[in-house]
């Protein structure tokens, strides 16, 4: 059995809880063997990022907690040369710092940047998963016991398959297999407002039809001539906007590379005697 971590991205409100538990539990704290203590300033063994999409004013934004991914296949285990890492019985990995030589070869080998160097100890140093805490009693660590919004969950990972499926890990092309999962990540977004210019008015209502590889979405302006298309893969699209009475606008080729927001958007009123659609 192997504990896991699975945090609901649509969950976190960016309180950074959990990062400051860890830190509380951890910062001048010996818990030897496990870990020596975590310096006050420049570790976050759990750590917050801000992850802002868009442009002003359609901006979104979402927070990813991260931490060791305690991967199966771990990078720090194959190059430490001292055996300084040990994977235990409920597939947590810890780094024990009396075995630990300060070479650094794990630092520059983890491909989530989860390890970090601690100067005065001259030892890396890592999230324990608090196993510290787990052998004595504790049922959660304490950046899972911190959330207020249940988006970090811990546990075995059988028992959280129905939480696991869908989500994803972080850097799937760094082949660790991180016990770390993540659901709800946001999509890239394409986005607008869909205005009269002589009317001065937004338009409500108006059809927007949107096409990339033979896929299809569709979705119509609210009452304030907004539209989204959400959670889109990184892509190519076509984007036509439709209205009764109006000339239909056309976008050809907007990139998902990076959040597209297409700012207003005016509609041509279609002469007198013109079909509508």
């Amino acid at each position: 059995m192997s504990k896991a971590f699975v945090i609901d991205v649509a969950r976190c409100s960016g309180c950074y809880n959990c990062q400051l538990a860890c830190k509380d539990e951890h910062a001048e704290n010996d818990w030897s063997p496990y870990a020596r203590p975590q310096p006050l300033t420049g570790q976050f063994w759990c750590r917050v990022t801000d992850h802002v999409q868009g442009t002003i004013p359609k901006v979104r934004i979402h927070y990813i907690a991260r931490m060791c991914g305690h991967c199966r296949n771990a990078k720090c285990m194959e190059v430490c040369p001292a055996g300084a890492f040990e994977r235990r019985d409920d597939g947590l990995i810890v780094l024990l710092p009396d075995k630990c030589t300060g070479c650094g070869a794990c630092v520059a080998a983890c491909p989530y940047d989860a390890i970090f160097f601690n100067e005065k100890e001259n030892i890396a140093q890592k999230c324990t998963g608090c196993a510290h805490l787990l052998d004595h009693g504790a049922k959660l660590p304490r950046c899972v016991e911190a959330c207020p919004t249940d988006a970090l969950r811990f546990g075995e990972e059988d028992e959280l398959m129905d939480y696991i499926e869908g989500a994803a890990v972080l850097h799937p092309e760094n082949a660790a297999f991180p016990r770390v999962y993540y659901r709800n990540i946001p999509g890239q977004f394409i986005a607008g407002t869909v205005y009269d210019p002589v009317e001065k008015e937004v338009v409500i209502g108006a059809r927007c039809l949107l096409n990339s590889g033979g896929k299809r979405w569709e979705t119509r302006t609210d009452e304030y001539g907004d539209f989204w298309f959400n959670d889109l893969p990184v892509g190519l699209f076509d984007l036509s906007i439709q209205c009764p009475g109006y000339e239909p606008k056309l976008f050809e080729r907007l990139r998902t590379r990076e959040c597209v927001n297409l700012g207003d958007i005016p509609l041509d009123r279609r002469a007198a005697g013109g079909e509508g659609r």
